[in-house]
């Protein structure tokens, strides 16, 4: 188990040594450079002070979106629960969009958007927990509902944008998921919120590992389920909320990373829950690098200097063949 942290932790660092020199606006070589202490300052700045954030923020985005997935997922009984169907990544994205749209935010004001995010994703979360009534503590009734509540507030959404057409840019890239233009400000945001909700659902571990085997092998171990999984629903909800409110929706991140991470380090969620954190770190950060390097490659291919391609787009496009290869190959399973 080690040597498997180990890799992965090895992994990380060359993902993330390859986003800092994969960028626009300055060579592989001079990005080398400035890590080795020279360069000029509008170099230094580069690096310091928009790329080195940015790969921060996708890592701790990443690590959240995974132990959300995996807290979900174990909570619910559900293979494919993700943060989609506690209704808060859509919320999040309205109120994002809808605090843009009214003045109120806007990207050069980080504070603000991740403030009306994580206020969407609350409000997400409650009509998700008013919707469920009594039915809250049953996994197939929250799903249900979670998707439903999903589904109103992308509609909400598309209001938005009728009313704001202007608003076009900041929708795509709140839906998409993107961490362009992410700076120190995000991250400062970010981190104590993803330490503080990270610890808290490694501390249900236990309490989740009960629920994975059923309600009633954990009401025979002494653990009353709806409390428990209540809770482990507020820890998902908060991760969900912080990651979406920094780099907005990154699709199939907190679906299929969980189950990577229960292959790699088992079901025991004492492990699994630092193992995902750190393999969405690696597939989010490993992504956004890909991305920056695909952008670097059309945009000269395609001779259009302000071509970019959001890490959202490429980590749904991946995932979702991935998760199509999974059903292809396993047809008896039931999801």
């Amino acid at each position: 188990m080690i040597r498997r942290f180990t890799v992965l932790a090895a992994l990380a660092v060359v993902c993330a040594g390859v986003e800092l020199v994969a960028g626009r606006g300055m060579s592989p070589g001079a990005a080398w450079d400035v890590l080795n202490g020279g360069g000029d300052p509008t170099e230094r700045h580069i690096l310091f002070q928009l790329r080195l954030p940015r790969l921060l923020v996708a890592l701790v985005a990443g690590a959240c979106l995974a132990v959300a997935g995996l807290v979900l997922q174990s909570a619910l009984r559900n293979p494919l629960a993700g943060p989609e169907v506690t209704g808060v990544t859509p919320g999040a994205v309205l109120g994002a969009v809808t605090a843009t749209a009214l003045g109120l935010a806007g990207w050069d004001s980080p504070l603000a958007v991740v403030l009306a995010a994580c206020a969407g994703g609350c409000v997400g979360a409650a009509l998700l927990w008013l919707l469920a009534g009594r039915g809250r503590g049953d996994p197939a009734h929250t799903a249900v509902h979670g998707v439903l509540v999903s589904a109103v507030l992308g509609g909400l959404t598309a209001m938005v944008l009728l009313v704001e057409p202007g608003e076009l840019g900041s929708v795509v890239q709140w839906l998409v998921g993107t961490t362009e233009g992410r700076v120190w400000q995000h991250w400062h945001l970010l981190w104590p919120w993803a330490l503080v909700w990270g610890v808290a659902a490694w501390l249900l571990a236990g309490p989740l590992t009960l629920l994975r085997c059923g309600d009633d092998i954990a009401l025979a171990a002494g653990l009353s389920a709806r409390p428990a999984r209540t809770l482990a629903l507020l820890c998902a909800v908060a991760l969900t909320a912080g990651a979406v409110a920094a780099v907005g929706a990154l699709g199939f991140v907190g679906l299929l990373v969980p189950h990577l991470a229960v292959a790699v380090f088992g079901a025991d969620l004492r492990v699994s829950l630092p193992g995902a954190a750190l393999v969405g770190a690696v597939v989010v950060c490993g992504a956004d690098a890909a991305a920056q390097l695909s952008s670097r490659l059309l945009a000269g291919a395609l001779d259009s200097g302000r071509l970019t391609l959001p890490v959202g787009a490429l980590t749904a496009c991946l995932g979702a063949a991935l998760l199509l290869v999974v059903v292809r190959r396993t047809p008896s399973r039931t999801f």
